[in-house]
């Protein structure tokens, strides 16, 4: 795919940010801010299932 000749100026790129995207939520005040503590088990890797020799003989090489 070849790159188009010309580019969008700042003020083209800002308007199609708010065309895709809409207004922004107003900015976080640093005095309202909180750190944040994860109390749930992590949602982005599954359980691990079975135990090490179960794994060793999937991860075996062929």
């Amino acid at each position: 795919m070849s790159e188009p000749s010309e580019s969008f100026t700042d003020e083209e790129y800002e308007f199609l940010r708010h065309v895709r995207f809409g207004e922004l939520p107003p900015a976080v005040r640093p005095e309202d801010r909180v750190a944040l503590t994860e109390t749930d088990a992590r949602r982005d890797r599954p359980e691990p299932v079975g135990g090490p020799d179960e794994w060793n003989l999937r991860n075996s090489p062929g």
